[in-house]
């Protein structure tokens, strides 16, 4: 029979160690041994391989800002270490796959890759304890883990509002954190262009500044006459992505094309259907009316308003050898194999209008003006193919006839994206539902937000993988990746607080298999990531 001491003591000894290993993304495998391991500033990192060296800086800059020391880095160690080994040949790890071993002696993390041992690392910090200190006890486990998907995103809005290179590298540290490796940078919009292109300086020069923003619900009746502007030179962006390279993520630029062009047709009226009509009529929206004309007197401006808009690209030769030079730019600076085009909400009104476009659609056969779309993306793709690179798109590119070789990301539903992988074409499902993290998460949200609602346990048991397609099909499911769009969101202690926790539970969903999701689980896990938060200085909901 046993005491009441020694049932406290058992029960006690749990709940410590139910403490310690709360790891989000849930990892594939894990046991759980008896005791701990300490780390503390005598304890070795031993980095074997050139290519985990990356993986040590991280680790390193992470202990300093949190912990407030740092490990030396060394070759071999026989006791107290945290050893990093990436070895492609590892036996039983599939691609992006780790294991991770701490016992008595320290913590062998062995990767599959590079990529791999870093996940690993990520799954090391998740055992730390979520208050400061100089001796950091984790649990002694045996852990083997590998991702469900391979896309694993997060998209950051730039264009309706400006982010600092500080924020943008912050962004890309928390999709590290959470095992995600793809940064979508959406760059230009009808709001603002945000990169700098040399050819082209009224781009950045006129198109990155407006003189306001509506900041009440759309349709907005407040305007805050606040200019808003800035864009990332073209170091700025090398600087960027090689930030993003050194945590294993890959940024994928967005120039959006034919509509959500306005900021660009503000700076070159040329790239309108009717370069000389006034940009939308928003009188109303004005307290001073004066301002919608741009400083040089011309009548196009940078839209202070959110939603569609009915400016978009003319695609004349002028228009195609523009995109193009821009391009030309763009794709240098990105190790990207993908480019993403946008190609959604395209206002179809102008070229209805046009008599250019009309003969266009003639000459060229196409029978409305969707297939007018299709000729425009098709053309461009052919183009970014030529350089080595595939397309993506919103599933409004599937409007007029799908382009080739393009990856459809599937934001109005599912029904794009199971159309698409029907067709044998890759595809990222985003549905807004699910995945938008700028809407309402809870129905008595303070903040003024884009509406809708998507609770944290929606974004939670949200499946990528749509019932409707077959075994075969699934594989053209590459994943998903959380969307944060800014019209809505200024600053970067909002844009925290609508990622958080979203984010974490959205990072479960991409990486753990679906057998080892449990959302009461979560629950309690989610609870220490918010000590964690806390520990990151990071704006989260709290309710």
């Amino acid at each position: 029979m046993l005491r009441p001491f020694f049932i406290t003591l058992l029960f006690s000894t749990a709940l410590s160690f139910a403490q310690e290993v709360n790891i989000i993304p849930q990892p594939l495998q894990v046991s759980k041994n008896r005791g701990n391991f300490e780390i503390t500033s005598k304890t070795s990192l031993v980095v074997a391989n050139d290519a985990d060296k990356s993986t040590a800086v991280f680790l390193n800059k992470y202990l300093s800002d949190y912990y407030g020391f740092q490990l030396p880095i060394v070759k071999k160690a026989n006791k107290n270490y945290i050893r990093v080994i990436s070895d492609k040949k590892a036996k039983g790890l599939k691609n992006e796959g780790y294991s991770l071993k701490s016992d008595e002696k320290g913590v062998e993390i062995f990767g599959n890759s590079a990529a791999g041992t870093f996940y690993g690392m990520q799954t090391l910090i998740q055992l730390l304890p979520v208050e400061k200190s100089k001796n950091l006890k984790i649990a002694q486990v045996g852990i083997k883990d590998e991702p469900r998907f391979a896309y694993r995103g997060g998209l950051l809005d730039v264009a309706r509002y400006y982010y600092p290179v500080s924020f943008v590298k912050k962004f890309i540290d928390y999709l590290a954190l959470h095992k995600m490796n793809y940064f979508h940078w959406h760059l230009t919009d009808d709001q603002g262009w945000r990169i700098e292109i040399k050819k082209y300086p009224k781009l950045t020069e006129i198109g990155s500044k407006r003189n306001g923003s509506i900041i009440d619900r759309r349709p907005g009746v407040v305007n805050d006459n606040k200019p808003e502007g800035g864009f990332y030179t073209q170091e700025e962006v090398k600087d960027i992505v090689k930030y993003a390279t050194d945590r294993f993520i890959t940024v994928i630029p967005e120039i959006e094309m034919p509509g959500h062009s306005g900021a660009a047709i503000a700076a070159y009226p040329q790239l309108s259907c009717f370069p000389k009509e006034k940009t939308d009529k928003v009188d109303e929206l004005f307290a001073d009316k004066s301002k919608q004309e741009s400083a040089d007197g011309k009548v196009k401006f940078v839209v202070e308003t959110w939603g569609v808009k009915n400016d978009v690209y003319v695609p004349t030769e002028q228009t195609f050898q523009f995109l193009q030079d821009v391009l030309d730019e763009v794709i240098p600076l990105f190790p990207s194999k993908y480019i993403h085009i946008g190609g959604d909400e395209c206002p179809k009104d102008a070229w209805k209008r046009s008599e250019f476009c009309q003969n266009l659609m003639k000459e060229k056969g196409l029978k409305d003006e969707h297939e007018l779309q299709s000729y425009f993306i098709q053309r461009m793709e052919k183009y970014i193919n030529s350089k080595g690179k595939t397309i993506i798109g919103w599933d409004e590119i599937l409007e007029g006839g799908l382009a080739p070789n393009a990856v459809v990301m599937s934001w109005t539903g599912e029904k794009g994206g199971i159309t698409a992988a029907k067709a044998k074409h890759q595809v990222i499902m985003t549905p807004y539902k699910n995945v938008y993290l700028d809407l309402n998460q809870t129905e008595n949200e303070k903040q003024v937000t884009q509406g809708g609602l998507t609770l944290i346990e929606k974004v939670y048991n949200y499946d990528p993988v749509p019932k409707e397609l077959t075994s075969e099909e699934t594989n053209y499911v590459l994943g998903s990746q959380a969307c944060l769009w800014t019209e809505y969101i200024s600053n970067p202690a909002k844009a925290e607080y609508m990622l958080f926790p979203r984010l974490s539970a959205l990072s479960e969903v991409l990486w753990s298999s679906k057998e080892n999701k449990n959302w009461i689980e979560f629950q309690k896990k989610i609870e220490t990531q918010k000590k964690r938060y806390d520990i990151w200085g990071t704006n989260y909901f709290k309710e």
